[in-house]
């Protein structure tokens, strides 16, 4: 997964936030995260969902698989951190949605992109939402 990850990051940053292959056209954002339990700062890339008022929203599925991904421990436990997106790098702050909110945002995420709604039939947990808010740069 690293040699894959380093080849989209490698690509996204070669490209003004754009990659080929399967995120052809798809919204890319690189989330540096920094570990729970190593305080090591990673970079994931993920497709994101802006949400048209300065927020956008990332999808935790894991393609599916059983267990959370590695990174959603990590933004929960460390909240604050960066984010590239295009050519620009900010600070954000990371929330979970719940309840009704990630109701509405998560089926209009399937309808917009319908391999999530696949990884939601693959797994028997809820799959996490988690909206990144921008901050001030000073914040």
């Amino acid at each position: 997964m690293n040699d894959w990850n380093a080849k989209i990051i490698e690509e996204f940053r070669a490209n003004e936030g754009r990659v080929g292959g399967p995120f052809e056209g798809a919204d890319m954002i690189l989330v540096h995260h920094v570990g729970a339990k190593s305080g090591t700062e990673r970079v994931s890339p993920l497709v994101h969902f802006p949400q048209g008022d300065g927020r956008t929203v990332i999808v935790a599925s894991k393609a599916g698989a059983p267990t959370n991904p590695d990174w959603y421990h990590n933004v929960k436990a460390n909240p604050r951190f960066a984010v590239e997106v295009g050519t620009e790098t900010y600070p954000v702050e990371a929330t979970e949605i719940v309840g009704d909110e990630r109701a509405a945002v998560w089926e209009a995420i399937k309808a917009k992109s319908p391999g999530f709604a696949e990884y939601e039939r693959k797994t028997d947990r809820t799959i996490p939402l988690i909206v990144l808010a921008r901050l001030d740069s000073a914040a």
